[in-house]
């Protein structure tokens, strides 16, 4: 294994991780405002709050990780990527901070108004969908190197299907990754109304994240066709992720090991997202960029080889800790324990 692949393959752990966690944030968020929108809000409110109280301040750890990482390992992504990605990475990171703001002021500062939890939701929807942007430059055909470097043509971003499938995906993937952890998490704390709220969402969410993720291998026929048949060689790898979702969403439906339907789920978005990590191969920005002509030099890439995986061994001990002490706590989880974090 070349140190080209170890580093992407730390890199894609770190992205993996804060897709989980920040889609149960986010999705969190917005069941928040929308409980808020229905008057359900004394369902599940107390739930929600419970779940994002220790973590909130967590979830953007894996972001930062990639972000440096990328950079790190291959230099010339900030000369592609910068450029391109500066209007929709702006609008990501001005919500991020909104979103982080509303937190602190609300849980802190005890300004609770129905304004503050719809614009804490919607954010919610629109980071993943501003950050999906990522996804759809690097798959080629929306980037024109002119004389003043990497130029984003807008009109043919827009007015893409393969842009808006993936946005699509993005926002259904959220919603249903968070309403099923959130129906485990309710489940542990023994709230029967929000557990049957919650898993009535995850539900409904289901069927529209496994379509919208076969709309993404459509439209790839017609966009990238190289990318396309890469897809189809992994078929097996995607063939187990639907496995893993039929048994989530049949442990769902049956209402039982609410803990197993979680585990599966994450299995299924892991071999997923790992499936098309390994069919995109070696592109970064295709076709201009591969993980071998932007690759650093070989002593920086060992050296940020030890250094992120020290801070994942750091970062994996600190989460259980934390998972421990809040989310796998009893009392914590059925509100008999305040947070002071």
């Amino acid at each position: 294994m070349t140190l080209e692949i170890i580093g992407i393959s730390v890199l894609w752990i770190f992205l993996f991780g804060y897709i989980i966690l920040g889609a149960i944030d986010f999705g969190a968020g917005f069941f928040n405002a929308y409980s808020t929108f229905t008057d359900k809000q004394h369902i599940l409110t107390k739930i929600i709050e419970r779940y994002l109280s220790p973590v909130w301040e967590v979830t953007n750890v894996f972001l930062v990780f990639f972000f440096v990482g990328i950079v790190g390992f291959f230099p010339q992504t900030a000369y592609y990527y910068g450029t391109t990605l500066l209007v929709p990475g702006s609008i990501a990171i001005v919500l991020l901070a909104i979103r982080g703001s509303y937190y602190a002021f609300t849980h802190y500062g005890g300004l609770n108004h129905k304004r503050y939890s719809f614009m804490y939701g919607l954010t919610g929807l629109f980071i993943p969908a501003s950050l999906s942007i990522a996804l759809t430059i690097s798959e080629g055909g929306f980037v024109k190197i002119g004389s003043s470097g990497p130029q984003l043509e807008y009109w043919a971003l827009f007015t893409s299907p393969l842009t808006w499938s993936i946005v699509v995906l993005s926002l259904t993937s959220v919603l249903y990754i968070s309403s099923v952890f959130l129906t485990w998490y309710a489940h542990e704390a023994k709230d029967d109304r929000a557990t049957n709220l919650l898993r009535k969402y995850a539900l409904i969410w289901a069927a529209p994240a496994i379509l919208t993720a076969l709309g993404i291998i459509i439209e790839l026929r017609t966009h990238n066709a190289e990318h396309f048949q890469r897809l189809l060689d992994l078929w097996w790898l995607f063939g187990l992720s639907f496995t893993l979702f039929v048994g989530t969403v049949y442990l769902i439906w049956k209402g039982q090991a609410y803990g197993v339907a979680v585990a599966l789920m994450v299995g299924q978005f892991f071999l997923a997202f790992f499936g098309y990590g390994v069919s995109h191969y070696p592109y970064l920005l295709s076709p201009y960029l591969t993980i071998y002509d932007s690759f650093t030099n070989a002593a920086m890439a060992i050296a940020l080889i030890i250094a992120f995986v020290a801070g994942l061994a750091l970062l994996i001990p600190s989460l259980y800790l934390l998972l421990k002490l809040f989310l796998f706590n009893k009392e914590y989880v059925q509100g008999k324990r305040k947070n002071h974090v």
